[in-house]
C-alpha cells in the first residue's frame, strides 16, 4: 500500500514527508510530489521590542531616522569671499584647429583634408557658467538581522541600547560617498531558526523531500521493453535524489545546520554627496548634456558647514539658481539626515563656435570644455567603413 514516509531527521518532530513509497516490481510507480516553496522571511514575532527601535523591521524597510535636534547652536552660514574680477577667457585659433585635429584622428571614417585645407573664417564665444551645489549628509537607518549562532555573546536586555544617533561612527573625508554597518549593542538574542523550525535541515526542493525521483531509464514504470524489470532502479521506478543523496532533506541554508540564530539590530550609516548643477542657457547649438562630461575654469569656491547663496556674480541666472538650490538643499536634506558640509562652485565652461571654409562651402563645429572636446555633427569628409 502507498503511505507517507518520514524524512530522515523530521519524523520525531512531527513533520511528515510528502513523498511516496517506492513501487514494487511490476507495479506502477508513483510520481514525485510538487516542489515545496522556499522558506519565508522571518516572522515579525521573531524580533523583540527594543526601546528606541520600535519601528525597526527585517530587510531595512523602516526608512531613515530623522536626526535629533542639536544640543548646541549650529554655526550660521557666512557670505563667501568676494570675487571682484570674473576672468572670462576664450580659446585661440590654434587651439580650435588642434581640437578638430584630435577629434578627426579619433574617428576611423573621418578624412583629415578639411583640417589641413580648411580656412577658419569666424570664431564666436558662447562661454557659459555652471553652478554646482554639493550637500554632504549623514543618514541612519536600522534593520533586524541574523546569522547562525556559534556561541557569540548575548547581550539583549542587559542594559538599554544607545539610540541610533548616539552610536559613534567614523566620518569619512567630506564629499565622498561611504557606507558603514554597525551592530547595535545590547540587542543580540538567540532564536530558533525560522527556516527549518530549529531542526537544522529543510526538505530537499529538488525531490520535494521524498529522497527519490522518477527513474529516467524506465520513466517510472519499473520495467524495460525486453526485460522483466529495470536494472537501473531495480524495478522500483524511482532512484535516489542526487541533490540530497536520498535523505530527503538538506542542511538549512539560513542557520547552516546550527538550528539557532543570533538575532540583532544593525545600524546602517550612509554618507552621501548630494550634487545638483545649474547651467546657464547658451545659443551655440550645443546640447547641455554634452557639458556634463567636461570641466571648466573654476571662478569661485566656497565650503562651509552651510553655505550662503553666492552674491555679486555678474550673471543673474547663477545668483537666482544659487539662492534657490541652497534653500532647497538645506530644507530637503535636514528632514531625514544630518548636513555635515556644503560646497558651492562656479565654473566658466568655454564654448566656441568655429566656422571654416573647405572646397568653397562653409562648415561649423563647436569646441567646449577645458578638455577642448569637439562636436561636429556635419563633418564634411566622412565615409562608411565596412568591417570584413
Amino acid at each position: 500500500m502507498a503511505g507517507t514516509a518520514s524524512v530522515s531527521g523530521y519524523g520525531a518532530c512531527g513533520i511528515s514527508n510528502p513523498g511516496y513509497l517506492p513501487a514494487t516490481a511490476g507495479a506502477p510507480a508513483l510520481f514525485a510530489p510538487p516542489t515545496m516553496p522556499s522558506p519565508s522571511a522571518p516572522p515579525a514575532s521573531m524580533f523583540d521590542s527594543v526601546p528606541g527601535y520600535e519601528g525597526t523591521v527585517s530587510g531595512g524597510g523602516g526608512g531613515f531616522l530623522p536626526p535629533p535636534m542639536p544640543s548646541f547652536p549650529v554655526p550660521q552660514p557666512e557670505p563667501g569671499p568676494s570675487q571682484p574680477h570674473w576672468n572670462i577667457p576664450s580659446i585661440t585659433e590654434d587651439q580650435a584647429r588642434e581640437a578638430l585635429t584630435m577629434f578627426v584622428s579619433s574617428k576611423c571614417c573621418y578624412n583629415s583634408a578639411p583640417v589641413k585645407d580648411g580656412v577658419i573664417t569666424n570664431m564666436e564665444a558662447f562661454n557659459t557658467y555652471r553652478y554646482r551645489l554639493e550637500t554632504y549628509t549623514e543618514s541612519r537607518s536600522t534593520e533586524w538581522s541574523h546569522q547562525p549562532y556559534n556561541g557569540q555573546p548575548i547581550d539583549a536586555y542587559s542594559q538599554p541600547p544607545p539610540g541610533p544617533w548616539e552610536i559613534p561612527a567614523k566620518t569619512p573625508s567630506f564629499f565622498r560617498d561611504e557606507k558603514q554597518v554597525i551592530k547595535v549593542p545590547y540587542t543580540s538574542s538567540v532564536k530558533n531558526c525560522h527556516a527549518c523550525v530549529g531542526m537544522g535541515r529543510t526538505p530537499c526542493t529538488d525531490c520535494a523531500g521524498s529522497g527519490s525521483k522518477v527513474c529516467w531509464v524506465c520513466n517510472g514504470s519499473g520495467q524495460r521493453l525486453e526485460e522483466n524489470r529495470c536494472h537501473h532502479c531495480s524495478g522500483r521506478g524511482r532512484e535516489n535524489c542526487n541533490f540530497c543523496h536520498g535523505k530527503g532533506s538538506k542542511e538549512c541554508k539560513i542557520c547552516h545546520g546550527r538550528r539557532q540564530l543570533l538575532v540583532f539590530i544593525n545600524l546602517n550609516v550612509k554618507w552621501t554627496n548630494n550634487t545638483e548643477d545649474y547651467v546657464v542657457e547658451q545659443s551655440s547649438g550645443l546640447h547641455v548634456t554634452n557639458l556634463s562630461g567636461v570641466s571648466g575654469k573654476e571662478l569661485f569656491r566656497d565650503t562651509q558647514y552651510m553655505v550662503y547663496p553666492v552674491m555679486g556674480f555678474p550673471d543673474h541666472g547663477v545668483v537666482n539658481a544659487a539662492e534657490r538650490l541652497v534653500k532647497d538643499h538645506q530644507v530637503r536634506y535636514s528632514q531625514t539626515s544630518r548636513i555635515l558640509q556644503q560646497r558651492q562652485i562656479i565654473e566658466l565652461i568655454p564654448i566656441t563656435k568655429v566656422t571654416y571654409n573647405w572646397k568653397g562651402n562653409s562648415h561649423m563645429y563647436v569646441v567646449y570644455g577645458n578638455e577642448l572636446k569637439v562636436s561636429a555633427d556635419n563633418y564634411p569628409a566622412t565615409c562608411c567603413c565596412t568591417v570584413m
